[in-house]
């Protein structure tokens, strides 16, 4: 069967995890989650991203979430914003703030998957993929 949202499955996978204070998540591979997950890693919320595959050869990314001394997780909230049925697109000085300058917002560009605060400097807008807190 299809996936209509991969990009949610993942979000809701690193979700899931964090809830049961999981070490690895492991998610099927596409070169779009690889991506948002390298933005995640230099935003510091995940420890390292590694590829790999499953027991039947199907790619597969191993996610290392990152938790504290006190084991508090680097990621509190994250939300899809972008979804099948109705996408969302910034411009440069429409790229959503999060937090206050806290969070990261995920963009979706024409050079790339990057954070917000990168896309701005890079004066490119694109799809917002999701929002991390």
């Amino acid at each position: 069967m299809t996936m209509t949202d991969p990009i949610a499955d993942m979000l809701t996978r690193i979700r899931n995890g964090i809830l049961v204070r999981r070490k690895v998540v492991e998610i099927p591979s596409s070169r779009m989650k690889a991506a948002v997950a390298l933005v995640l890693k230099e935003a510091g919320y995940l420890e390292e991203v590694e590829s790999g595959q499953d027991e039947r050869g199907f790619p597969l990314l191993r996610l290392k979430l990152r938790y504290d001394r006190d084991g508090v997780p680097a990621i509190t909230e994250i939300r899809r914003v972008s979804k099948p049925g109705c996408r969302v697109y910034a411009g440069v000085r429409e790229i959503p703030v999060v937090k206050r300058g806290l969070g990261t917002a995920v963009l979706s560009t024409n050079k790339g998957v990057m954070s917000g605060r990168k896309a701005a400097e890079l004066g490119v807008g694109g799809e917002v993929l999701c929002t991390v807190f």
